[in-house]
Order: structure tokens, then C-alpha cells, then sequence
């Protein structure tokens, strides 16, 4: 049984959401702080994080910074702030995905079953991609750059090992979407952008010249190819 935290400090969507996740037969955890939301991060080791962004003590900002410098679980941001700028903040410091208040809880539930599906994987049991001083273990989710192990969150694993899948083949931004995130909403094909911007400057050497991840202006991006 998949372990989730769900934290916010709204009485009424806390117990909706966990109503919502129970049902469908996830485990749940609560907190209404962000100082509570740690110490339930550390005492329960939840599989993924369900995060409101307003949070009194801390906020959600903070928490997710904390969380990332020790783990890559998986983290669903939720947001009162519509304005792209919030949202991406969030996509920076390492949120997998994030919802705009008010929203749907079954969309909610939805937005968990694929992350986790993402996470447990589709790689063979030996799978593993080489490019250049790049690795990539589709089984252990593991990266190493130069034989340096690179942290990743779990959506720019998945982005980084689909465009490794396919080298040399060019992907819309609303094909990556759907590939790595489920949905293929125009509002939000930039935030490829913002999970591109952090893989290149955690795997390449000089992000601002990239040689795994490479733009195609006017269309999207590819993954290197060998010639």
C-alpha cells in the first residue's frame, strides 16, 4: 500500500483529499504545518507528498527545499496562486507536478496514480543507457555524470530517460507532456521548459551550451546522438 502525505492547512480540502486517497486505497498521513509536514516526512517515509504552497510556520517553498537536499519523492504541489511565476518556483526547487486551487480531487487522485506509475517504471531488469560520461539505469532509476551519482527528482528522470530512449528524434513540448506528466494542456507545456532548465544544470557540464539535451528552436528538444 502506497504511503502519502497530504499538507495543508485547510481543514476541509485536508480531509477531502485524504477521503478522496483513502478510498482509493492509498494510505494517508497528515499535516497542517510545515515544521508538522517534516517531521511526518522522517517518521512516516511516505512514497509521495501532497503539498500546499501557503503553509503557516513554514512554507511550502522551504519544506520542499528541505525535503530535495535529502530525497527525490515524489512531490504534488498545490497552489492558490494561478500566476505562471508561483507555479514555476515550484517546478524549480524539484515539485513533479503541481494542481491551482480550487481543483478536482479526483483529478488530484489521477495526478498521483501517474506519477507512481511513472516512478515503478517500465525498464527491463537490465536496461541501461550510455552517452558519453552519462549513465543511466532505467531499473534503479540511478544517473551518474562521470561516474558522479546525480540526484533527480522522479519527472526529470522520466524526461531525461524518454528523450534517452530516443536519440536523435525531436519531441514537441506537448509530447513530453503527455509522455512524462499524463496531459497534454497547452498552459502547461513551458514547464517542460523549467524541468529541462534543471537537468542541464545538474548532468551538463556547461548548462548554457548542453551536450545530452539539446533545443531545437521552434519545436522543442532532442536527446544527443552519436554520428
Amino acid at each position: 500500500m502506497k504511503r502519502i502525505l497530504v499538507v495543508d492547512d485547510e481543514e476541509m480540502i485536508l480531509r477531502t483529499v485524504r477521503a478522496y486517497l483513502d478510498r482509493e486505497g492509498f494510505k494517508t498521513y497528515a499535516a497542517t504545518d510545515g515544521e508538522e509536514a517534516l517531521r511526518a516526512f522522517e517518521e512516516k517515509g511516505p512514497d509521495l507528498i501532497v503539498l500546499d504552497l501557503m503553509l503557516p510556520k513554514l512554507n511550502g517553498i522551504e519544506v520542499t527545499k528541505r525535503i530535495r537536499a535529502k530525497s527525490s519523492v515524489p512531490i504534488i504541489m498545490l497552489t492558490a496562486k494561478a500566476a505562471e511565476a508561483d507555479r514555476i518556483v515550484g517546478l524549480e526547487l524539484g515539485a513533479d507536478d503541481y494542481l491551482v486551487k480550487p481543483f478536482s480531487p479526483r483529478e488530484l487522485v489521477a495526478r498521483v496514480r501517474a506519477v507512481l506509475r511513472r516512478i515503478e517504471g517500465e525498464a527491463s531488469a537490465t536496461e541501461r543507457i550510455v552517452a558519453g560520461e552519462l549513465e543511466i539505469d532505467l531499473k534503479t532509476r540511478e544517473v551518474k555524470v562521470n561516474g558522479r551519482e546525480v540526484e533527480l527528482t522522479s519527472t526529470e528522470f522520466d524526461l531525461l530517460a524518454f528523450l534517452a530512449r530516443h536519440p536523435g528524434h525531436v519531441f514537441t513540448r506537448l509530447q513530453l507532456l503527455r509522455e512524462v506528466q499524463g496531459y497534454t494542456y497547452d498552459v502547461f507545456a513551458r514547464t517542460i521548459d523549467t524541468h529541462v532548465k534543471n537537468l542541464r544544470r545538474k548532468i551538463e557540464e556547461d548548462p548554457k551550451e548542453p551536450c545530452y539535451i539539446l533545443t531545437v528552436h521552434g519545436v522543442g528538444y532532442r536527446f544527443y546522438r552519436e554520428s
